[in-house]
């Protein structure tokens, strides 16, 4: 019988792991969030994944349960733990990349590198972060935030008093230095349960107004101490938390010549979707091979340069579909994926992958195959 993995969550992400499940005689089965999910050719069942019974369900029908997405509950998680279900991540790990707050405690434990940060209760204490920090902080909820979302600069508490008010007893606000950078950058790790782990490249990631607009594999113009040091950090995080399956750590490359690790993935991520068509083993195929603990694949670059640019909003008339040939035609060493979405104004609804020698050269195709969508 064919190793049955389940993906708790219908997105892009569950979406792109169907074709390299096929490869690897993997039975992928999903628990989708609502019909017309874009993984909903393996979308063996819908339902709440807040909902115990509705994932405990679907668990019993797997071998091993993995995730699109971070935002299963943590009673949910640990009470499939206790079933005796095989999760990777398990909560243990996966705690750190639904609560910043945690996040931030344990990697100071580890001795990671990272922004300074503070949990505030309340305006007096963001406003005492604030004056020792030149009068400016970046906050963030917490929890849920992603592309953008729960996170704000602000240069006074009053920025802030709206999230304060609607916290509950007990909770907190993160608060972190305004890092000055000079670009961004992310180390993907990948774990088995056993602790094999393998490394990709790091890369250089581009954002426009919070969202992952562009990736270039391998960073450019970086020396291999930089690129030692990021790899360092990841398989320390992977390590110390226990990762299981595919590990994304974004970082800060700082004006001061610092690497500070900015938030985590524990899943596959937008970081990564160059490997699809750019490494030995991409990053959808090697989170399978980890989570249902086989031996990882070689993350190698297939080519000098590989770049990677998102398509946002899609076309305002017509479907995505309808503008491929096109693209396929001007551009044929552009590698084309599509998400299922309809378009909408900054969503997510495919990416473009183009590898070669020449840096500019990719970047020009990536960027003008991507065009067509627009």
């Amino acid at each position: 019988m064919a190793l049955r993995v389940g993906v708790i969550g219908g997105g892009q992400l569950a979406r792109m792991m169907i074709a390299p499940a096929v490869e690897l005689g993997i039975d992928l089965r999903v628990l989708a969030e609502g019909e017309g999910m874009s993984a909903q050719l393996a979308a063996t069942e819908v339902g709440d994944y807040r909902d115990l019974e509705v994932v405990r369900a679907f668990a019993t029908g797997v071998d091993v349960v993995t995730f699109d997405h971070e935002h299963v509950p943590q009673h949910v998680l640990r009470a499939l733990v206790d079933d005796g279900v095989s999760v990777h991540p398990g909560p243990d790990a996966l705690q750190f990349a639904q609560d910043k707050l945690a996040m931030r405690a344990r990697l100071a434990e580890l001795g990671v590198p990272q922004p300074d940060w503070a949990a505030v209760r309340d305006a007096a204490e963001l406003e005492a972060f604030l004056e020792s920090h030149d009068g400016t902080g970046v906050v963030k909820t917490p929890r849920g935030g992603y592309d953008g979302k729960g996170v704000r600069v602000v240069r006074a508490a009053s920025d802030a008093q709206d999230w304060f008010d609607a916290l509950g007893d007990g909770e907190a606000l993160l608060v972190e230095e305004l890092v000055g950078f000079v670009r961004e950058l992310a180390q993907q790790i990948a774990r088995r349960p056993g602790g094999q782990m393998v490394a990709y490249p790091v890369v250089e990631t581009v954002q426009r107004d919070g969202v992952c607009a562009e990736v270039i594999a391998p960073a450019p113009d970086a020396p291999e101490r930089l690129a030692q040091v990021a790899e360092g950090i990841g398989r320390a995080i992977a390590e110390g938390l226990g990762v299981t399956g595919m590990l994304a750590v974004e970082l800060f490359e700082t004006d001061d010549e610092r690497i500070l690790v900015n938030e985590l993935a524990m899943r596959p991520h937008n970081s990564g979707h160059w490997s699809q068509d750019g490494a030995v083993t991409g990053q959808f195929e090697q989170h399978l091979r980890a989570v249902a603990d086989l031996p990882l694949g070689d993350a190698s670059p297939r080519a000098p340069w590989s770049v990677m640019v998102n398509i946002l909003g899609g076309p305002a008339e017509g479907g995505l579909v309808d503008r491929f040939a096109a693209a396929m035609a001007e551009h044929p060493s552009a590698k084309i994926h599509t998400y299922g979405k309809d378009p909408r104004p900054g969503r997510k609804v495919g990416h473009v992958n183009v590898s070669g020698d020449d840096l500019d050269d990719a970047v020009y195709v990536a960027r003008a195959a991507a065009a067509h969508f627009a």
